[in-house]
């Protein structure tokens, strides 16, 4: 029983509608990316505010189980969660709500209603900015991978292309499955024809940049830090949905090669060395980063602190590259993004940290390996499997700077920050 200090309450809650509060904010949550373990621990503390001491909670990706203990007895709930992923604004208003409800601020039928709110809220800047800002990120992305000119055109074209096919997509749950085969089948088709036109499109770095909201970074790397918490059944099913995430965009890929007249070897053929400009990776970040702001409709005032933690993240990683291998580097990369993100939600009121460190997942792309690893499998078995084992690597590297990085902030907080505070209280008793 959890002996934590509770805000007095007006009246108890009606069980049945706080249950289904708890049940609907979950999986807000789950839709957020969170943790598994975060999500009970989280629903298990709203529970114990609102004066259910006694609350057992059960998350999976898909699914959360509430048990809830009243005058009247045991009350549970047992329902699936539709595997979706909410845009930045909305993850900062799940989020903001959760802060409330940890301290029983907000009445549960109002929560509900907020709930609702959120999940019908359009985006900040509309199916324009949602397609503009697509092919900014993916512009981005090619800024730092290879950036040759006509690989720069190729990928604001189809990154915009992509884009579109995502809005169209937007709201028609039955196509969200086969949209990565459609979308990599299309974007491998148009770079395979550049190519027979006789336009020098590299495709080893073409292909990737406009399915990078596609692929599984996140995903796996979630799948593999819940594994590391003890939570066997939802990492195992997070890494096996990323794998055949990767699986169906290959075959896309693939797909696209051969209605070209292609074979997959072809496609991670690279077009040969380019001139190496120094500003160019520094500048992608900072693209990319606009991208994402317009694409995921991130909240106010948010675009500073992601591009922050961005190019800090982003200068860890390639600090660390040149004295360890470029797959350990990921694990510094997300060992200061991780408490930066922390750092800017608690301290300087910026924005939750899911959304300034989530963009850093993306940015370091580690399903970008597994993609053309898995690519490889198509033509060269052995190479394949060898490129998986790296992944495997790079996915773990960027998981425990994860784990490290929040396990640094609270050590940081509980250590400096919150004895520095005593002193000051002190100094000042007005």
């Amino acid at each position: 029983m959890s002996t934590e200090f509770s805000p007095p309450a007006s009246p108890a809650p009606n069980t049945a509608v706080l249950l289904e509060f708890l049940f609907r904010l979950g999986r807000a949550y789950l839709a957020c990316g969170e943790q598994t373990a975060k999500v009970e621990k989280l629903l298990r503390s709203i529970a114990s505010a609102y004066g259910m001491q006694k609350s057992r909670v059960v998350a999976f990706p898909t699914a959360v189980f509430i048990s809830l203990h009243d005058s009247n007895g045991e009350r549970v709930t047992l329902a699936e969660s539709e595997p979706q992923m909410l845009r930045l604004d909305q993850i900062a208003d799940v989020y903001a709500l959760g802060e409330e409800a940890q301290s029983a601020t907000v009445d549960p039928l109002d929560g509900l209603k907020r709930l609702a709110a959120i999940q019908r809220q359009k985006a900040r800047f509309g199916p324009v900015g949602h397609v503009v800002g697509h092919a900014i990120l993916t512009v981005g992305l090619a800024l730092v991978l290879m950036p040759t000119t006509i690989n720069l055109a190729a990928a604001g074209l189809l990154g915009f292309i992509v884009g579109l096919l995502k809005l169209l997509n937007r709201g028609r749950t039955m196509l969200s499955v086969p949209l990565p085969v459609i979308a990599a089948t299309v974007v491998s088709s148009l770079v395979f024809l550049a190519i027979r036109r006789g336009i020098p499109v590299d495709p080893l770095h073409a292909l990737v940049p406009p399915l990078v909201t596609f692929l599984p970074g996140g995903m796996l790397t979630l799948g593999m830090l819940e594994m590391a918490y003890g939570d066997m059944v939802s990492g195992a099913s997070r890494l096996i949905a990323g794998f055949v995430q990767l699986v169906l965009l290959a075959f896309g890929l693939a797909i696209g090669a051969a209605f070209t007249g292609y074979l997959p070897a072809d496609l991670v053929h690279s077009g040969g060395n380019y001139g190496y400009v120094a500003w160019a990776p520094w500048a992608g970040v900072l693209v990319f980063g606009l991208g994402v702001y317009l694409h995921f409709s991130a909240p106010r005032k948010s675009l500073h602190w992601m591009s922050l933690v961005l190019l800090l993240a982003f200068a860890a990683q390639r600090l660390a590259s040149g004295f360890f291998s470029s797959e350990l580097s990921g694990f510094f990369g997300m060992l200061v993004a991780t408490p930066l993100g922390y750092l800017i939600q608690y301290h300087f009121r910026g924005p939750p940290a899911a959304v300034t460190f989530l963009p850093s997942f993306w940015l370091l792309v580690p399903g970008a390996l597994g993609l053309l690893s898995v690519t490889r499998m198509l033509s060269d078995r052995a190479a394949g499997i060898d490129g998986l084992v790296t992944v495997v690597y790079v996915i773990t590297s960027i998981a425990l700077g994860t784990l490290v990085g929040a396990s640094l902030y609270r050590w940081v907080g509980e250590n400096i920050v919150a004895p520095l505070a005593r002193i000051r209280r002190v100094g000042n008793p007005s």
